[in-house]
């Protein structure tokens, strides 16, 4: 992280997302995956520079809509969309809220009431 609290390192993504209920990360050649129950909710590219992450399509459209320079849309498809962050931008609070979304989108219920309802 920079000294003025903008960017967020892969490491910190990686612990962040390490920390939910039933996460495994699978390094591969040119991706990092984060899973949870076998299914895909974050994915780094080569240069871990850029973090993918599920999201609902009015989520990705609020999230664009607020800074368009940290956040862009990758693809939809049904009723969610994917986010793209740009790390070195985006400050921890928000990379935490975007993967535990992520995240509870796509554990099953019974795992994703280990975390409780989210607050809204």
């Amino acid at each position: 992280m920079t000294t003025d609290g903008m960017g967020v390192t892969a490491d910190q993504v990686s612990d962040i997302a390490l920390s939910l209920p039933g996460v495994q990360k699978q390094v591969g050649d040119r991706y990092t995956v984060f899973r949870v129950s076998g299914k895909g909710f974050g994915y780094f590219g080569p240069d871990e520079q850029r973090l993918q992450v599920k999201a609902t399509r009015d989520e990705q459209a609020g999230w664009i809509a607020q800074d368009p320079d940290t956040f862009s849309a990758s693809w939809a498809s049904g009723r969610f969309a994917w986010v793209n962050v740009l790390l070195a931008r985006a400050q921890r609070d928000e990379v935490t809220e975007l993967i535990t979304e992520a995240w509870r989108l796509t554990a099953p219920a019974k795992l994703a009431k280990l975390l409780g309802s989210p607050a809204r």
